[in-house]
């Protein structure tokens, strides 16, 4: 069994996968900065869990400046999620993204490439990699059309000079808007959801016919696991991971009226600068290296996150 890093721990993804290591007999130590993005408390309630396991312990660290080295030392692979997500505040505050996605992610490589032995470094990455239609393989041009996409596609190419530098044994994952419970307060469902429960207003930016290949968050862990599972024959490459629905901000906003048996408050809303116009994630390398299949349907994933946020209130 493995001691696995998890960086952004107590995040979204990061506290889901984190549990899905520990259920899986492997030892998690979580690192997390708690940069106020949205409340610390939402991340506390997603740690509640893992903090009653005794596989898992926390270190709150700021990776642009702490002191890492110590709290990687006993690592057999980092699950590199730590970042300043989301595409529309890039574009005021690209100091943090370029900090906290970009020198931090070197930080991290700097201190995996000094220990005597080499953890296998999983950088967790995105599709808006590839840009404004994010459809095809991991062949596929990177032309990211946001601050965001392009501190990601800066953070996955680090990782690529300390492999050749170092011989940092890497792999990348570009996930495809992850959904589910404890989702992040300001991604697209989660606003949809809470604004029909409360009879809020949705303000729908652009025609809303942008489509998103969406990934249900056990789906998205289980598949970030596989790539350690088959570290000898993911090393040195990249994978899209994602799910196997496509689907529309208006079939979306559908389906919830159907939980929750009310009727959305919908308003238009200018395009937004740097959203990508679709993304259909191409899994086929996942499936054939790794053996990864999605598993959780839209349907089933968005009712089970509806069930999560109408339990919250």
């Amino acid at each position: 069994m493995a001691t696995c890093i998890v960086t952004g721990a107590a995040g979204f993804i990061g506290s889901h996968l984190s549990e899905l290591l520990i259920e899986s007999g492997h030892t998690v130590i979580g690192l997390d900065a708690f940069i106020p993005y949205y409340p610390r408390e939402i991340k506390e309630n997603n740690l509640a869990t893992l903090r009653t396991l005794p596989q898992f312990t926390l270190h709150e660290v700021d990776f642009r400046t702490g002191d890492l080295a110590p709290l990687i030392e006993s690592a057999d692979v980092i699950f590199h999620l730590a970042a300043q997500a989301g595409l529309l505040k890039s574009w005021s505050d690209f100091d943090s993204y370029m900090t906290c996605n970009v020198q931090a992610t070197q930080r991290l490589l700097e201190a995996a490439a000094a220990q005597e032995t080499l953890p296998h470094f999983i950088n967790i990455s995105t599709s808006s990699a590839y840009g404004r239609f994010a459809t095809g393989d991991e062949t596929s041009p990177l032309q990211p059309v946001s601050p965001y996409g392009i501190t990601k596609l800066a953070a996955e190419n680090l990782c690529l000079a300390y492999a050749d530098k170092d011989g940092l044994p890497v792999s990348v994952a570009r996930l495809y808007s992850v959904y589910g419970p404890r989702q992040r307060p300001d991604m697209g469902y989660n606003i949809f959801i809470r604004a029909i429960l409360n009879g809020d207003p949705i303000t729908i930016f652009g025609d809303g016919n942008d489509s998103r290949s969406n990934t249900y968050v056990t789906d998205c862990a289980r598949g970030i696991m596989l790539i350690m599972d088959h570290a000898d024959k993911s090393v040195g490459e990249t994978f899209n991971i994602g799910g196997g629905d496509e689907i529309n901000v208006h079939q979306v906003i559908e389906m919830v009226e159907e939980f929750s048996g009310k009727k959305a408050i919908v308003q238009a809303g200018p395009k937004r600068p740097g959203d990508q116009k679709r993304t259909m994630a191409d899994i086929s390398k996942a499936k054939q290296v790794l053996g990864y299949s999605p598993i959780v349907s839209i349907h089933d994933g968005l009712r089970a996150q509806f069930e999560w946020q109408r339990d919250q209130v």
